[in-house]
């Protein structure tokens, strides 16, 4: 039999989960903060598994809760999904939208672009969280997540968005310091900057494609980065060269603030890819936020 009880509780696990506290939970869901700790308790007894830990500072998933989590949330939003459906929410885009996005693409492709969608979509809200890693990047209700690079056998909806090349650049400064590295073997007489790979910890390593021919360059540079923002500011200022890609850069490419090295060398493709949970047709703002970021890649 249906279990409206179970149902309620599973919504104000989720709801603690997005707010972070007890307290913030309540306040979405017109509770006292001692009514969502009753309902947890009830759901916990229900269930027989300890759902938070507990202190001062947070409340987080135990092991067991972020398993549970992970299994009842999609499950939740395809109940909401059908009744937005059913309300004709499947024509309109409105409604919140969480996403999980890679730092390059929120900061450099996405953020100066978010007026033209606001603008196009009045009853869309953004819910924008940056992260590069893949670990639990659907939890919290996140509708869709974009990582780089190719993906892993997962449960999840991969939908794969573009490629774009991988390429090397610096600031006019720096070259006229340092002169233009001719072919790739070049490049380990310069200053590099070093981006940390944030699946394994380590920076990427350095290789150079053209065509068939892979050429890979042992680096040691003095800065390793993981933030975009900070990376290409380095690379503007001089600090030296920067391997990026090429998605983002057009206008820094354009004014001239960042000079393109080895071009015939720039064969590498990367791919980015779209995450998301379930395998219904997507709900309106989903669809106009894939056909958005579709859009402003192609001129990115």
């Amino acid at each position: 039999m249906f279990d409206a009880r179970l149902l309620s509780g599973v919504g104000v696990m989720i709801a603690v989960v997005e707010a972070g506290s007890f307290i913030r939970a309540a306040d979405a869901l017109g509770l006292t903060p001692s009514g969502v700790s009753r309902a947890i308790a009830r759901l916990e007894m229900r269930i027989g598994i300890r759902l938070f830990d507990r202190n001062p500072r947070a409340v987080v998933l135990t092991e067991e809760g972020r398993r549970f989590h992970a299994q009842v949330a999609p499950l939740l939003s395809g109940i909401a999904e059908a009744a937005e459906e059913a309300a004709g929410a499947s024509a309109a885009v409105r409604g919140r939208l969480k996403l999980n996005l890679d730092p390059w693409f929120a900061r450099i492709v996405l953020a100066p672009r978010l007026p033209e969608l606001t603008t196009r979509y009045p009853e869309l809200s953004l819910e924008l969280l940056v992260s590069n890693h893949r670990e639990d990047m659907m939890a919290g209700g996140v509708d869709l997540a974009l990582r780089f690079g190719p993906p892993d056998p997962s449960a999840l909806i991969a939908r794969r968005i573009l490629e774009t090349r991988i390429i090397t650049c610096a600031s006019p400064g720096y070259l006229a310091r340092r002169g233009t590295p001719k072919v790739p073997q070049d490049v380990a007489n310069h200053e590099t900057l070093l981006f940390r790979d944030p699946q394994s910890g380590r920076p990427f390593n350095w290789e150079f494609h053209r065509r068939k021919n892979v050429v890979e360059i042992p680096v040691d540079g003095r800065v390793v980065m993981d933030d975009p923002s900070a990376a290409l500011a380095a690379c503007e200022a001089g600090q030296g060269l920067f391997q990026s890609f090429e998605l983002g850069l057009a206008q820094w490419l354009a004014s001239g603030k960042l000079v393109q090295v080895l071009g015939e060398w720039s064969d590498e493709r990367f791919p980015l890819y779209a995450y998301y949970p379930s395998r219904r047709q997507a709900p309106a703002k989903l669809r106009a936020f894939l056909e958005f970021i579709h859009r402003i890649a192609a001129n990115a």
